[in-house]
């Protein structure tokens, strides 16, 4: 009688075999990446280029006929990526911390694990550290399926110089954490405000004896509950395992599809890839009419607008500006058409980026 292990002996063969000819292959990719780098450094070039990542995964799965999923190829060679590009130069990237923060996840999640992650103490650092040159690139949070746009990344992105190079949207899944694993104790919870939000309805129902207290992160409230019993926090499974912490209740997220979108802010300005988008931020004279007209160049050439963001211009006159994320690259000619004429119109105009649009 044939057992187990001897109908998987031949099998577990060819995958070592397999794999020594992937790790031969990568190799040789290694290889042809150092040789595109040194390249790059005769032509003062940059490293990163997420347009040319994005076709390269693109292009992959358009060849994929399974069995791997199309996420499982964008993950393995996000990763592949990312190895090959730190034999030129680790890239440092810039994040809200403590480190456990889903901005940390973002940043794995866009540019791999071969980084050297920058955990700073507030959005305003992460902008600053990518301004003075301490980070390649920045990841910050800038709006939530169930909360909305974060106010205070619309404001930097538009007192900023940096540009939007790309986007990474991920699945929010926050879980109420202790020491313990119990509420037994604790008198407060803690996360960052856009978390409490997206928490409310649940806490109300389950937890409505802990007050609420907002803090920087919700790894920041990861970091108060593993040293202080009396303190619940709010937070996802980086900073679950970061800091140690047990689960009193998972997924507590008042809404099961719960996604943030982050966005990508540095010095490169992207090359069109066929499926891009352009933010903007607009503002228009205080008469009637003023938005209707504004926005009359993109139907006129046939641009979708795919985001409408009004935000206050701090000014205590009543007005606005407007974000605005249209379909294609500036270069489109139709888009550049439509930019033109938007700029005749606006009484402010300011272009985020032009960048690759998420993939999936």
């Amino acid at each position: 009688m044939t057992t187990e292990d001897q109908r998987l002996a031949p099998l577990r063969a060819r995958i070592d075999a397999l794999d020594a000819e992937i790790l031969e292959l990568l190799s040789k990719r290694a290889k042809a990446a150092q040789e595109v780098g040194h390249v790059k450094g005769d032509f003062v070039s940059p490293v990163f280029r997420p347009e040319r990542e994005r076709q390269v995964v693109a292009n992959l799965i358009k060849l994929n006929q399974g069995p791997l999923q199309n996420d499982g190829i964008a993950a393995i060679w996000r990763e592949v990526m990312s190895a090959c590009r730190a034999l030129e130069a680790r890239q440092t990237i810039a994040y809200l911390g403590p480190v456990g923060t889903f901005s940390e996840l973002a940043a794995q999640s866009y540019f791999g694990q071969s980084i050297s992650g920058l955990p700073c103490a507030s959005l305003d650092e992460v902008f600053k550290s990518v301004e003075k040159g301490a980070a390649q690139f920045g990841i910050v949070p800038v709006e939530n399926s169930s909360e909305g746009a974060i106010s205070r990344t619309l404001d930097l992105l538009l007192d900023s110089p940096l540009h939007i190079s790309g986007e990474v949207v991920l699945s929010i899944r926050h879980h109420l954490l202790t020491k313990s694993g119990s509420l037994d104790g604790v008198t407060t919870v803690c996360a960052h405000a856009q978390a409490l939000a997206q928490c409310q309805q649940w806490l109300s129902v389950h937890a409505p004896q802990l007050q609420r207290q907002a803090v920087s992160s919700n790894a920041e409230a990861a970091r108060m509950a593993a040293a202080d019993p009396s303190i619940a926090a709010i937070a996802g499974d980086p900073a679950q395992v970061a800091y140690g912490l047990q689960a009193v209740a998972s997924q507590i997220q008042d809404d099961p599809h719960n996604r943030t979108r982050f966005v990508v802010v540095g010095n490169y300005q992207c090359q069109p890839t066929g499926n891009d988008q352009t933010a903007l931020v607009l503002s228009v004279a205080n008469k009637p009419g003023a938005v209707y007209s504004l926005l009359a160049p993109l139907a006129k050439h046939g641009v979708s607008m795919t985001r409408f963001e009004s935000r206050p211009a701090r000014k205590g006159t009543w007005e606005y500006h407007f974000y605005i994320d249209v379909a294609g690259h500036a270069e489109d000619v139709n888009v550049a058409k439509a930019l033109v004429e938007l700029q005749d119109t606006a009484a402010f105009y300011k272009k985020l980026g032009s960048y690759p649009r998420a993939l999936g």
